[in-house]
């Protein structure tokens, strides 16, 4: 997938040069700090679960060089690259905690004109963004394949001539769909990439039709890292962290 090998690219240097100190699987979302103070968050996504173990082998990724962990985004164990994107988003700590506030959704509303009469897909459910939409009383299409909602070959259709926005769920690049997703996108669709596994990077995007990305920074570190560990979700973890965004394509 490009977009996993555009994120290695731009990453590599930086992390031969950084070690990881606390790698932390829970069984929401994943977290990993790094040695120059970054602190980065992505969905855990398990794929099958069968056994005791998630992974095959044992590594330990803590107190060693990021780069080790880095090369597992191209791996196609699903727990192996929501660590690795998590480390991503520890590195890129620096840049995505000077990205501007959206706390309150409002800029990601406004920017796409959410209003009655929208037509909005998105993948992923995202409870508390349903609310605002029904309340700005846009029309909404929705494909969420761990909830069995929705039928991909319907959805795409969708995509590509009904329309306006995509919300789409970032975990979509742990089970490599983000491509092939937005290859369904009519022309003038705009998209939103969100959600805490968001990597806030506009480089890694530049060849996709992506027109915001909106994540979310740990600020409260080690109340994170108890929420990952306590296994709670979003609600919980964006009371220590602030949701930042990042403008892409015009």
């Amino acid at each position: 997938m490009e977009l996993n090998k555009r994120l290695y690219d731009l990453f590599a240097d930086k992390a031969r040069k950084t070690k990881v100190e606390i790698l932390s699987l829970g069984l929401g979302y994943t977290a990993v700090t790094t040695s120059d103070g970054g602190m980065g968050l992505s969905y855990t996504y398990f794929d099958t679960k069968d056994s005791c173990s998630v992974v095959k082998g044992y590594h330990d990724y803590e107190d060693r060089p990021a780069i080790d962990l880095l090369g597992k985004i191209k791996s196609m164990n699903t727990i192996e690259r929501s660590m690795a994107l998590a480390l991503i988003n520890a590195l890129n700590y620096e840049k995505a905690i000077s990205l501007p506030e959206d706390n309150n959704n409002n800029v990601m509303f406004d920017k796409f004109d959410i209003s009655r009469g929208t037509r909005v897909a998105m993948v992923g459910f995202f409870g508390p963004l349903i609310k605002i939409f029904k309340e700005r009383n846009a029309a909404l299409e929705i494909i969420d394949i761990s909830r069995d909602i929705g039928h991909a070959e319907d959805f795409y259709g969708k995509l590509g001539d009904w329309a306006e926005v995509l919300f789409l769920t970032s975990t979509s690049i742990l089970n490599n769909t983000t491509e092939e997703i937005l290859y369904n996108v009519g022309e003038n669709v705009k998209t939103v990439m969100l959600g805490p596994s968001t990597p806030m990077v506009g480089e890694a995007f530049e060849y996709l039709p992506v027109h915001m990305l909106a994540g979310t920074v740990p600020l409260e570190k080690e109340k994170v890292l108890k929420a990952v560990r306590h296994g709670v979700g979003t609600p919980v973890i964006h009371k220590f962290s602030r949701k930042s965004f990042c403008l892409l394509h015009d």
